[in-house]
């Protein structure tokens, strides 16, 4: 295929950003779209022009390094991590805009790659358990009810890749936010820290700066794991049973 790409060029923080184009005559439907942005490095780099710095680690829709906003979507048009996006999903000819994360709470690093240390934060607000140390203990010892335990891995799956952010409207992280909460506090070893996780990570998520949620629906459509819009509702229920009980 032939295509043209449009990539947001940033050489820095500080630096003016701008879209430059770049024509593919040679591009096999495939190439995963971070192989067609790896052959358009080398043929860069090969040229003597700065290479188009992007995020990537494991490639398998796992790690959520990859996110990229593709001709006006996060991820893509199709319903998966940019890195597991193919380029079959593109025609002859096409034009493809990239852009990095648009959020005041995502800092771009440069060109593509964004700073998102502060869904980092907001794990680390209260996204843990108190567990005694020693040897681990029968699975069969706590158990745990079969709605709850599919909805905290359904919760899980999350891989904090931030299209919630880029998709919403409000720049909001409710959804990552939330199931992240979520999924520890379904189950029996999450109960301790309910109260103060949930009060203490929904803080961090106002204090990074992210927006507020108001129930648009855009970031489960952009997440590549689907995680539902009701796993927000788990969060305020928590949130309002915890203010309830005066754990502020």
């Amino acid at each position: 295929m032939k295509i043209t790409v449009r990539v947001w060029r940033q050489a820095n923080p500080s630096a003016e950003g701008k879209m430059v184009g770049y024509d593919l005559d040679d591009v096999s439907e495939h190439m995963s779209f971070l192989e067609m942005l790896d052959v358009l490095n080398e043929r860069l780099t090969l040229e003597g022009e700065e290479p188009i710095a992007f995020d990537s680690d494991c490639r398998e829709g796992i790690c959520g390094m990859c996110g990229l906003v593709i001709n006006g979507l996060a991820h893509g048009p199709e319903r998966t991590t940019t890195c597991q996006l193919h380029m079959r999903t593109f025609k002859d000819g096409d034009v493809i805009d990239i852009e990095p994360w648009r959020s005041s709470s995502f800092p771009v690093v440069k060109d593509l790659v964004v700073d998102r240390g502060a869904l980092d934060r907001i794990i680390q607000a209260g996204g843990y358990i108190s567990a005694p140390t020693g040897s681990a203990p029968e699975a069969n010892n706590l158990p745990v009810p079969k709605q709850d335990a599919d909805h905290a891995f359904e919760a899980a799956t999350c891989i904090g890749c931030g299209a919630c952010v880029a998709a919403c409207p409000n720049g909001s992280a409710m959804l990552f936010t939330a199931a992240k909460i979520t999924h520890l506090g379904l189950l029996p070893q999450g109960q301790p820290e309910r109260a103060s996780r949930v009060l203490d990570m929904v803080e961090q998520h106002d204090h990074e700066g992210f927006g507020n949620c108001t129930n648009i629906g855009e970031c489960t459509a952009a997440c590549p794991k689907g995680i539902p819009l009701d796993t927000i509702s788990r969060l305020n229920r928590d949130l309002l049973g915890a203010l309830a009980k005066g754990k502020v």
